[in-house]
């Protein structure tokens, strides 16, 4: 088994969506969940243009706790972009370059 094959499957998911969108330009943020953390706070953060968008990493099967959907209808209630993204295909409508992704 390789080092890769060893990883959580949401750590490979968000390893490809942080190169995905840093390859498109954007500044990406990875949250550590921990003392002093915001409940529910997502995964990544991503900047670029004066655009931001928070981003929870999700395997196909994986779920949001309570936490998580307060805090993404916080964000979004605030008009701000929350996207629960379990591929690569999630965060393509936010690339401006085209990019083959798989």
């Amino acid at each position: 088994m390789t080092r890769m094959e060893k990883k959580n499957p949401e750590t490979i998911i968000q390893n490809q969506v942080r190169e995905a969108l840093r390859m498109d330009g954007w500044f990406v943020i990875r949250h550590q969940q921990g003392l002093g953390c915001h409940p529910g706070l997502s995964d990544l953060t991503a900047i670029k243009d004066g655009r931001t968008i928070y981003i929870e990493i999700k395997t196909p099967r994986g779920y949001q706790s309570d936490r998580q959907k307060e805090f993404q209808h916080d964000i979004e209630i605030h008009g701000g972009t929350y996207v629960l993204c379990r591929g690569l295909e999630d965060i393509q409508p936010f690339l401006t370059r085209t990019m083959r992704l798989f």
